[in-house]
């Protein structure tokens, strides 16, 4: 769940839509489910087009992007603080959301993502 929070906030800091991303969970008994998920982002993936062309970026340019993005979530320095923020995040805040993540990414992962962008 985490996760996701990080990787939106990753490619919206690096100019990429958050949109081609989604992560979710389906058991084995939720056929239905996973179909829908599935048709959902496929639908969503080529309403988007090919890398950069909703976010108006010349393949080159969204190529660079998304190398950034790599860039990003393989540096140390993110990783760790991300993790920490995890630990922290499943033994302080009861009742995690979707949203309360992304306000802690937010919060706490921020000037790390800008100074690896910036370094």
């Amino acid at each position: 769940m985490g996760v996701s929070g990080l990787i939106k906030k990753v490619l919206v800091e690096v100019g990429l839509s958050p949109d081609r991303y989604n992560l979710q969970w389906a058991s084995a008994a939720e056929a239905p489910r996973f179909v829908k998920l599935i048709t959902d982002f496929t639908a969503k993936v080529k309403e988007l087009g090919p890398l950069g062309q909703a976010e108006g970026l010349s393949p080159e340019e969204a190529k660079a992007k998304a190398e950034l993005a790599l860039k990003l979530v393989s540096d140390r320095k993110l990783r760790v603080g991300f993790g920490n923020l995890s630990k922290s995040l499943r033994t302080e805040v009861p009742g995690l959301t979707d949203q309360a993540i992304a306000q802690a990414v937010e919060e706490k992962l921020t000037k790390t993502i800008t100074g690896i962008i910036a370094g």
